[in-house]
């Protein structure tokens, strides 16, 4: 493993999340530089090609398609549009989640149902779901209360902090009514369910996120995973302004020189398309992020590790759930009923010490956009309002010191009493 470069922080201060980026990283950068090429093109290509090869290698189908984005969030919104959701319809997502898995589906036009978490726990509710997908596929609106009505087109389910969700029954009942299903698996690389199947690609579509936050971080950007190759078509398609014909590198050196009946230049728009492409400079970066992927896993794993010895005999905390497949994303602790102190009062005593955490997440139901345009309250989605009260997520990157894992399990513990 090459040297890291300069870290822009002092040992005695510990931030919530930080990128391992290596010399590797800026090597591959500086490469894609100098080419005379720097916008999508070849690193690109060989990025998706590794990718399919890293799943095919766990036991993946190789039948997988693999398409690079310039973030979770734009491949997010491609799945749903190959998966023909359009206005009028209704894309079911947990309430406990980051604004990026509902605003795709009001891009389009749909209306959203939201779902709670399962108790004591942040992945969705099996039954809330259910009955979601059968109100809606009768005719009803989506709650006894209310709520919106159509068909129910999606369903997003999302590996909260790389756990993954109980796919094989969420894909059955989706089945059952004709909704597809779209793996918001930004936390989830490279997690694996119980029985051994890789998280992102059970579903109908499976869309990554390399925000500087994840397992693999290319800055900004995304990765979306599917076996239906119309699905594939239409997502690479769309992906490119609705460009026909894939027209990357089209003035090289290698295209002009090439013998076509068909000039570089020349392309049809079939689709009002999107701008979503990853560019080769963040490619390059992701490549490498790639082959450390296994290393930077088990770093994550062993942090986390660390933690659960060190609060699971704490009466005042309750751990995460985990799974042999976790991909240990996050380390979303909760504060219980005895501890006298509260999260945000945790979360600013942390600070002072130096010590940065987070909080996922906000629910959705209580923003106003969603809370007002649907006409929710905070109790609506009792499990996913526990959650959000007494949650923080502690720092876990790979890099951190023994010292500065110490540290946070001294603090936290020193904190609550």
């Amino acid at each position: 493993m090459d040297n890291l470069m300069n870290r822009p922080f002092d040992e005695s201060n510990i931030p919530y999340a930080l990128p391992f980026i290596g010399k590797e990283e800026e090597d591959a950068v500086l490469k894609v530089l100098r080419s005379g090429w720097i916008t999508t093109a070849q690193e690109a290509l060989s990025f998706e090609k590794e990718f399919i090869e890293f799943f095919e290698a766990r036991g993946a189908s190789p039948a997988l398609h693999a398409l690079a984005v310039n973030s979770s969030t734009s491949g997010l919104h491609l799945a749903l549009e190959a998966c023909a959701v359009t206005s009028g319809d209704v894309v079911i997502v947990p309430a406990d989640t980051f604004a990026a898995t509902a605003e795709v589906a009001r891009h389009l036009g749909a209306e959203l149902a939201f779902v709670d978490c399962a108790e004591g726990g942040f992945n969705l509710d099996i039954t809330s779901l259910e009955k979601t997908l059968s109100r809606l596929a009768a005719g009803k609106s989506a709650y006894e209360n209310g709520g919106p009505s159509g068909k129910p087109r999606a369903v997003v389910p999302v590996h909260f902090g790389g756990l993954p969700c109980d796919m094989t029954t969420i894909v059955d009942m989706c089945k059952q009514v004709g909704a597809a299903v779209v793996e918001d698996s930004a936390h989830a690389f490279p997690a694996q369910t119980t029985d051994s199947l890789l998280a992102g690609t059970i579903g109908d579509v499976g869309v990554f996120s390399f925000y500087a936050t994840k397992t693999i971080t290319t800055g900004e950007g995304g990765m979306v995973v599917c076996s239906d190759p119309d699905l594939a078509k239409r997502i690479s398609i769309m992906r490119l302004h609705g460009i026909d014909r894939p027209i990357w590198n089209r003035y090289s050196a290698q295209a002009l020189q090439a013998e076509s009946d068909v000039p570089p230049w020349y392309y049809q728009i079939t689709e009002a398309g999107y701008k979503y492409n990853l560019c080769d400079i963040l490619a390059a970066i992701g490549r490498v992020q790639l082959r450390r992927a296994d290393f930077l896993f088990n770093e994550r794993k062993k942090i986390a590790a660390r933690y659960d010895a060190a609060f699971d005999d704490c009466e005042k905390f309750i751990l995460p759930p985990t799974s042999i497949g976790d991909a240990r994303h996050l380390y979303p602790l909760r504060i219980s009923h005895n501890c006298k102190v509260n999260r945000n009062k945790l979360i600013s005593d942390l600070k002072d010490r130096s010590i940065g955490c987070s909080v996922h997440f906000i629910p959705l139901h209580i923003m106003p956009y969603y809370k007002n345009r649907y006409d929710l309250k905070s109790d609506d989605f009792p499990h996913a309002m526990a959650n959000f009260e007494s949650e923080l997520s502690l720092p876990l990157w790979p890099g951190m010191t023994d010292r500065q894992i110490e540290r946070v399990i001294t603090a936290v513990l020193e904190l609550a009493n």
